[in-house]
């Protein structure tokens, strides 16, 4: 066997659940061979580096072997190195910094009294930027606020 597609080669070594999601995730443009963008169809060879973007975090492997057959997750050593780097892996431990409120599932539309307290929790988040921060920005993207001139009239 010299060549195997890289939707079926990601399959075998569990990488992908299904081999739809293999081919899905070729075709959106989140995985990468050798450093260029594939498609299901492209031919994986020994010693290509394939790059695979899930969620926020890119795993990087090298093939060692190729294979056909999806494997058992002990024997998937023997066929791809996981070669992704530590501040790759150090994304999943860090913690989430979205805000986001959690309600049950199924529970419908929030009442007029969790709506309010929503509102007000939001409205008592500070957005606010430092002067010198949002200078020193302004002054990186060449923006000039100490003109004079008044932006949109001729």
């Amino acid at each position: 066997m010299n060549e195997v597609r890289i939707d079926k080669y990601l399959w075998s070594i569990r990488v992908f659940k299904t081999r739809s999601d293999a081919t899905d995730a070729c075709k959106g443009g989140k995985v990468r061979l050798n450093g260029a963008d594939v498609k299901p169809a492209r031919t994986v060879r020994e010693g290509d580096v394939i790059t695979v973007r899930k969620g926020a975090i890119s795993y990087v492997y090298r093939v060692l072997a190729l294979i056909d057959k999806r494997q058992g997750a002990k024997l998937v050593p023997q066929y791809a190195e996981n070669i992704t780097p530590q501040e790759e892996l150090d994304k999943l431990k860090s913690p989430v910094e979205t805000f986001f409120l959690k309600r049950d599932r199924g529970a419908g539309r929030p009442t007029k009294k969790e709506r309010r307290q929503m509102d007000s929790l939001w409205s008592s988040l500070n957005f606010d930027v430092p002067d010198d921060v949002s200078e020193k920005f302004a002054a990186e993207l060449g923006f000039d606020w100490d003109d004079d001139e008044d932006i949109g009239e001729d």
